[in-house]
């Protein structure tokens, strides 16, 4: 069943609607579910799709030589063509006799390009001079996110100007990546989001047969688990000196938060680590925040964490036992880390991510009381304390003057009361706004009390766990 994607489909169903040429760059990171989001697109079409290998030119051309006649309707006997200009000016050639409207998909395209750079400047040519005159919804597809954001979409490259979309496809967000574990209670889905993320490949490893706790030890813990090296396995593929960056994530999956702490734990130079933050942060695996209001470009209080995550889970439970794990231990250790309290706090951290999609699929849907136009969340110094507080989920909207606060208590009990007056307190920190929305994220059901007055308030709401996966 495929999930998900719709914008995706619509933009790439839009594309194809268009008479004549039309190009669309579709990138992501291994495992993201590209190559099923064009299978499903291109289902009921005309549809060559071609997959590169890491292979020599020779070995590529055969394929595609092949997959070419056979969508021609010509034997599978005709000699290979023998270089891509001719293969790709062939293709075309035949495409405009034709006339037909066809989906053209390049599958994994830098690992042909890497074979024989010139491929980029050879499809540019062949775009200009023979597949712009055909009705062929071309599609570039690859996993290096650097290849095809430098070789294919950079201002450098041949290939620049010539698409018409792209797409950079990411890991689907909480409500979707539910749908693979539709079994699972509320509270487990949050888990599960919290240790899978939202890769597709990654979630279609769960075992439906087995419980939440099970599937993490066999997967994350076990040498033969599918999901044990896959970090490593990512890094390799997208960057020059994975073991450098794996020592970042290490540091930054412990708790450091600046560049200064972070270069220390990893042992990089100070001076140097600017570099490798950014480009963890280009691939979508860390990211950079700042309290919101503040320029990111400016404000010296940004802070460093996992983005994804898949990754923070790895680097803060996994990588730290890999030692043990190796030695056969897997198994105690994915039992003593699932069961510490260590584990809880690492899903109410990531339950404060939740709960952020959650105000931004109800900004989307219409559903909330305003249109935000900013998102973020907020800490500093409360004035009248004189202490640090911090604000889970902040949207706004400068425009209309109006302000959304979240405060997310993963947690089976706790003061609602004191909670809801802290998140009141601390609203006044952000500005002066004409209207505030407050909400308390909670794991499970509030009490009748706390209930009664969020139904008598116009500007409170209260959303559980249950609540984040109603529709």
């Amino acid at each position: 069943m495929f999930i998900g994607r719709e914008t995706e489909l619509g933009t790439l169903e839009r594309l194809y609607r268009h008479k004549g040429f039309r190009m669309a760059v579709v990138y992501g990171r291994r495992r993201v579910g590209k190559t099923a989001l064009l299978s499903e697109f291109c289902r009921g079409k005309q549809a060559l799709f071609f997959t590169a290998q890491q292979k020599n030119t020779t070995a590529n051309l055969r394929v595609f030589s092949r997959q070419v006649y056979e969508f021609l309707g010509l034997p599978a006997s005709t000699p290979p063509l023998p270089s891509w200009d001719e293969a790709l000016s062939y293709f075309a050639q035949r495409l405009e006799e034709s006339g037909q409207h066809v989906v053209f998909v390049f599958d994994e395209f830098p690992y042909a390009a890497e074979a024989d750079p010139s491929l980029p400047s050879i499809m540019q040519i062949a775009i200009d001079h023979q597949f712009s005159k055909t009705n062929t919804c071309l599609i570039l597809c690859g996993s290096n996110e650097s290849f095809m954001e430098g070789k294919v979409l950079g201002s450098k490259s041949p290939l620049y100007g010539r698409r018409h979309a792209q797409i950079r496809l990411r890991p689907f967000n909480y409500y979707d990546a539910a749908q693979f574990v539709p079994g699972l209670s509320p509270e487990d889905r949050v888990t599960c989001y919290a240790a899978f993320g939202g890769t597709p490949y990654y979630l279609e490893q769960f075992d439906a047969d087995m419980s939440l706790a099970e599937n993490i030890e066999a997967l994350f813990f076990d040498l033969s688990g599918t999901l044990y090296a896959e970090p490593q396995m990512l890094l390799r593929q997208e960057l020059r000196e994975p073991a450098v960056y794996a020592s970042v994530l290490d540091a930054v999956g412990s708790g450091a938060t600046v560049p200064k702490q972070i270069a220390e734990r990893a042992g990089v130079d100070e001076n140097a680590i600017g570099s490798y933050l950014a480009a963890l942060v280009r691939l979508d695996i860390l990211q950079r925040i700042v309290p919101f209001g503040e320029n990111p470009s400016r404000s010296r209080k940004g802070r460093y964490s996992i983005k994804d995550p898949f990754f923070a889970f790895w680097y803060r439970f996994v990588s730290p036992s890999t030692g043990a794990i190796e030695q056969g231990l897997g198994r105690a250790v994915a039992r003593q880390a699932l069961e510490k309290s260590s584990l809880s706090e690492y899903v109410g951290h990531q339950f404060e991510n939740v709960c952020m999609q959650w105000v931004v699929r109800r900004a989307l849907s219409g559903l909330l009381p305003f249109l935000p136009t900013e998102f973020g969340r907020w800490w500093g110094t409360d004035p009248s304390l004189r202490e640090q507080v911090d604000v889970d989920v902040v949207a706004a909207s400068s425009a209309e003057r109006r302000l959304l606060v979240g405060e997310c208590k993963w947690r089976g009990s706790f003061n609602e009361t004191e909670a809801v007056k802290t998140l009141e307190r601390r609203a006044r920190l952000l500005g002066d706004y004409d209207k505030v929305d407050h909400v308390l994220f909670m794991k499970g059901d509030p009490s009748p009390e706390t209930a009664r007055k969020a139904a008598e308030r116009d500007d409170l709401e209260i959303v559980t766990a249950e609540d984040l996966y109603s529709g």
